[in-house]
């Protein structure tokens, strides 16, 4: 029994992810070439920012094609921290608001 090759993926697919990646990159820098300012600058970026890491994990590092279990074990983590990060966000201004309800503007 000879070991079998690893799965082939056409060429032409990775060729498309990277013009794919290009086109996002080169709207990630209009948004500053324009400059777009404000909350809609930052949602701009975050939103190529995760499109550009979703075809980067899924495509270059075949995630797409792994067994569910595989994705749940490797995404899971890091969603979980970036739900914990947001409880602690609400904590933190919580607990300002809190400090300045009782203690003043100042602290003291």
């Amino acid at each position: 029994m000879e070991p079998s090759e690893g799965q082939q993926h056409p060429i032409g697919l990775y060729l498309k992810i990277w013009a794919l990646l290009f086109l996002l990159s080169t709207m990630s820098y209009l948004v500053d070439y324009f400059h777009v300012q404000g909350l809609l600058r930052w949602f701009l970026i975050v939103v190529f920012m995760l499109l550009k890491a979703g075809l980067i994990v899924s495509i270059f590092m075949h995630m797409a094609w792994e067994r569910l279990a595989m994705v749940y074990a490797i995404l899971l983590p890091p969603l979980c921290l970036l739900v914990l990060m947001g409880l602690m966000a609400a904590e933190a201004d919580y607990t300002h608001w809190i400090r300045v309800l009782f203690f003043g503007p100042d602290g003291g």
